[in-house]
């Protein structure tokens, strides 16, 4: 599968850490509970790890008590690509940055309405971009 954002393995080792390289190029995965945004709240939307493309929104992330951290939807069409997984004994789908190809987790659908679907992504693949709403003034009041 060709993507748009192309790097050799080297590339990808000088740019991930050794734990974002292993889940984001080689489908590894943390251990539940462990990863830095399993259980934040912060608002802003996620990035791709690897290439910085838009993946998630926080305000589509939700608790399911599975150790990872989870969205009902992705921000938006495109963004990611979705492919059967029968690794480790279990039939999965994958979820995969459209952008670079970097594996991100699984997609269950077992979440919340109205998606009903269950974006379980490992911490390392993503960063999470804070930002302060401010809603601009048009224009001053005399």
């Amino acid at each position: 599968m060709k993507f748009p954002l192309q790097r050799t393995e080297e590339e990808w080792r000088k740019l991930l850490t050794p734990e974002q390289y292993h889940i984001l190029r080689e489908a590894g995965t943390e251990r539940p509970f462990t990863g830095k945004y399993w259980n934040t709240k912060e608002p802003g939307i996620y990035r791709c790890a690897a290439c910085g493309e838009v993946l998630f929104k926080a305000d589509d992330k939700f608790d399911s008590h599975c150790g990872w951290p989870s969205f009902s939807e992705i921000a938006a069409q495109g963004k990611v690509i979705e492919r059967d997984d029968s690794s480790h004994g279990m039939r999965r789908t994958e979820v995969l940055c459209a952008n670079c190809g970097s594996h991100l987790g699984h997609v269950f659908d077992d979440g919340p309405a109205p998606t009903g679907l269950r974006y379980c992504i490992n911490s390392a693949s993503i960063d999470l971009a804070n930002f302060k709403a401010t809603t601009p003034k048009l224009h001053e009041e005399k």
